[in-house]
């Protein structure tokens, strides 16, 4: 599918929500109550040129550097703009100008909303495929996010190069997007209707896993994920047989990361200390980690939080100094497993 056709869907066809055709758009986030107080606070004309719902943000942004892949006209990178703060930043790269005239025209109203000296938002034209063409700084992004758009892109595993370079070490990516249970016919890819509609670019998920690990992120984690009804019978029977999903992943930038889940006999505490989350703390969507609780940990899960932004809300217990072998419960086809033998629940 050609950059042209979607920047004709999204800049030209498509004028709100409501014009979309299925919910493939639509993240699988519940959104908290401090993200809508925030989002009533976004200039009308940037909501009424948003095409998905729920919003892209991991926790504990205040003062990060952040990158929005596939913008728009700007609702999430001022949603973000609020949760980082004046002395964060965000980006916001999109290929299609007339999103980006909303985006820009409204940047000291959103400043001034906030409270704000002056705005700490930009915007790029471009594609996220390209994104080395843009001047912006290899490692200088605290994280980066995206909402349902890596699918609309023509090189994937480019996009994730491209995030990797952009990353501080210990930077995350987390995003949503769609992805399918089975590679997708060429001739469906070619569909301009089911591409622009979020489909017919779906990744493959386990493409996905191993463009990631090819990347350089290695242990991709998945957040939260749900079925995606598409409520449009016309459009279901043109992509009959496939399935698809609507997920958030997040990749951390660690080069340490193992490819599998290791035992060093580490554990964690979580001190209750993340903005909006004083109960519990949720990595992904097998680590809910009580607050006060000892939580063991494999050697991977522990660098997501000892080497990433992380580290402050955490007591550490352990090193690395020994290694157990396989985490327990955690995948990996142990010789040493008798088949049918129960494995005892653990980090995974």
């Amino acid at each position: 599918m050609k950059h042209e056709a979607v920047q004709n869907y999204y800049g030209e066809v498509l004028q709100g929500s409501a014009d979309l055709q299925t919910n493939a758009c639509c993240t699988p986030d519940d959104m908290p109550d401090h993200v809508k107080k925030i989002l009533s606070q976004i200039h009308n004309d940037v909501l009424t040129r948003y095409y998905g719902c729920g919003l892209i943000a991991p926790l504990d942004l205040e003062g990060m550097h952040i990158l929005d892949l596939g913008c728009g006209a700007g609702r999430d990178v001022y949603a973000l703009s609020a949760m980082v703060g004046e002395n964060g930043r965000v980006v916001g790269v999109d290929m299609t100008p007339e999103q980006l005239d909303v985006a820009r025209s409204q940047q000291d109203y959103h400043a001034e909303a906030f409270g704000h000296s002056k705005s700490n938002v930009e915007f790029h034209h471009g594609f996220i495929e390209k994104l080395d063409e843009l001047d912006l700084e290899p490692g200088s992004f605290d994280i980066i996010v995206s909402n349902c758009v890596i699918n609309l892109a023509t090189d994937k595993a480019a996009v994730l190069r491209g995030a990797h370079r952009l990353l501080k070490k210990g930077g995350e990516m987390y995003f949503s997007d769609v992805y399918a249970d089975r590679r997708v016919p060429k001739a469906m890819a070619e569909d301009e209707v089911l591409y622009g509609e979020c489909l017919s670019g779906a990744l493959y998920w386990n493409d996905f896993l191993s463009m990631s690990r090819a990347a350089g992120f290695g242990d991709p984690r998945r957040v939260t994920h749900r079925p995606l009804t598409i409520e449009n019978s016309a459009l279901e029977e043109r992509v009959a047989p496939l399935s698809f999903i609507s997920a958030t992943y997040r990749l951390f930038k660690l080069p340490e990361l193992e490819p599998a889940c290791e035992d060093y006999g580490q554990a964690v505490i979580y001190k209750g200390t993340v903005p909006h989350a004083p109960h519990e703390f949720v990595l992904d969507d097998h680590h809910t980690i009580e607050t006060g609780k000892v939580f063991p940990v494999c050697g991977n899960t522990w660098m997501m939080m000892q080497d990433t932004r992380f580290a402050r809300h955490f007591e550490f217990i352990g090193d690395f100094s020994t290694h157990y072998g396989i985490f327990e419960g955690c995948g990996g086809d142990s010789p040493f497993v008798v088949q049918g033998e129960a494995a005892s629940t653990g980090c995974c």
